[in-house]
């Protein structure tokens, strides 16, 4: 397959500034251009704002087979991305009196609903919004009947019974665990509280004002014919991923374009309640060490912001990911520059954004893309069964279907690929498995490559 570049847009503001943070457009493009020739990316966006205000972005790659051509109107999914809009709604309806961020989240749901507390501590919407509200990362009963789409069929009928019966592991507020289901349940509450659906209510408090006309939930309109196509981490077609019961962990899609009207809307003086509400939720809250999630060492969140602070610059920073894209949105606040990166391909990004606001960090090396090979059945059985990282930590390993699935709290189940009888990868993250033998050849644990963070788990049944 050719690459080529397919476009590469330039605005700047009439006043012209003595001093550019970011490289010159050639160096920028040629960035891109790289990630596509080494097969990480089938196309990618970037967009960065200086300290002036002047906008810029480039493209490199395709937007896919029967796309249009890659540009600034292009839809990407951002995935978690849309915490960040989550975490303003919050904030902007504390400040207009709606709700408070110590509500008990049970406040805001139906009669009935039963919300697990822990200790005499209940959940509150700030913990909701902080991850401190000690819910697993995705529920476990998840049952899709498409697993390429995952939540496509969740409803919030099954949240409320994921609720009723679940059982906390520590007090609400006590310790950071990055929960999607708290942040889809932070984003349902809010829309009960406001009395409007979801995207209905982002639309209305944060799209509009800020001229954002290409992001949304449901594919309609412009944005529909725009998409591009999201792809896997081998370079093939994926479906799209739909969160209808908790749209509110990671369901929009939006252009480049629009994604820059936001950074750009968050880097400037306050002067509105939506301003000041964007100025809040970048306030970090808690100090948290995320081991799991996040190898480079989050060192703090706001509301749906994470915020890395290292070397005498803060990075205010979210990403996000689907079964198809990769995607990174960061800002330095001190110095008034921040970048989008878009990706349709499920490989991460996060090195370009952080590499581009600070380039002290450095670039990462490609990872080596892993060939499936077949494994006999007999063989995979062999790996069923449970592994004790730690108190906080298990995997659970099971076959379904001739495959082999594993549990690990706080993630949703993942379907292992073989890349060797042993040695197992997953697709869309960069997460491997290898289990170990014995001296006498017993399978007794397994260790896990989450993204960099090594997990040696032992096994336990």
């Amino acid at each position: 397959m050719r690459w080529s570049v397919l476009g590469v847009a330039l605005a700047v503001s009439a006043c012209a500034p003595a001093m550019r943070h970011f490289p010159p457009q050639p160096e920028l493009t040629a960035l891109l251009e790289k990630r596509v020739r080494d097969r990480q990316a089938i196309g990618i966006a970037v967009g960065v704002v200086e300290a002036d205000g002047s906008t810029r972005t480039a493209f490199a790659g395709s937007a896919g087979e029967g796309a249009r051509t890659l540009g600034g109107h292009s839809g990407f999914e951002i995935g978690s991305i849309t915490k960040t809009f989550t975490g303003i709604l919050l904030a902007e309806m504390v400040r207009t009196g709606e709700v408070r961020f110590d509500d008990p989240v049970s406040r805001h749901l139906p009669e009935g609903v039963r919300v697990p507390s822990r200790g005499g501590q209940e959940i509150t919407l700030l913990d909701l919004a902080t991850h401190h509200s000690r819910l697993p990362g995705m529920p476990d009963n998840l049952a899709p009947a498409d697993r390429s789409n995952p939540l496509a069929d969740y409803t919030v009928e099954q949240m409320y019974a994921f609720l009723a019966r679940h059982e906390l592991s520590a007090e609400p507020g006590t310790a950071y665990w990055y929960s999607n289901i708290g942040y889809g349940l932070l984003g349902h509450v809010l829309s009960r509280a406001a009395k409007m659906p979801y995207e209905d209510l982002v639309r209305a408090r944060i799209l509009k004002p800020l001229g954002m006309r290409e992001s949304a939930i449901n594919l309609r309109g412009p944005l529909r014919e725009s998409m591009t196509r999201g792809h896997n981490a081998r370079g093939f077609v994926v479906p799209y991923w739909d969160l209808p019961a908790i749209p509110g962990a990671g369901a929009f899609r939006t252009s480049l374009d629009d994604a820059v009207r936001f950074l750009a809307a968050n880097l400037r003086e306050p002067k509105t309640g939506l301003d000041r509400a964007m100025r809040d939720a970048q306030q970090q809250r808690h100090a948290v060490v995320d081991t799991l999630f996040n190898r480079r060492g989050t060192h703090g969140i706001g509301l749906g912001w994470q915020i890395r602070s290292e070397g005498g610059s803060r990075i205010v920073w979210k990403d996000g990911g689907t079964g198809g894209y990769q995607t990174f949105i960061g800002f330095d606040p001190e110095r008034r520059v921040g970048v989008v990166v878009l990706s349709n391909t499920a490989i991460e990004v996060d090195d370009i954004g952080f590499h581009l606001i600070d380039p002290r960090i450095p670039l990462e090396s490609p990872p080596p893309i892993p060939v499936r090979v077949s494994v006999p059945e007999a063989v995979l059985r062999r790996y069923v069964g449970e592994y004790t990282v730690d108190p906080e930590i298990s995997i659970g390993i099971r076959m379904e279907g001739g495959d082999l699935y594993a549990d690990v709290t706080s993630a949703a189940p993942v379907r292992l690929l073989a890349e060797s009888e042993a040695s197992f990868f997953i697709e869309p993250f960069p997460w491997s498995f290898e289990f170990v033998r014995n001296a006498a050849g017993t399978v007794d644990g397994v260790v896990l490559n989450a993204g960099g963070t090594i997990f040696r788990g032992r096994r336990v049944r």
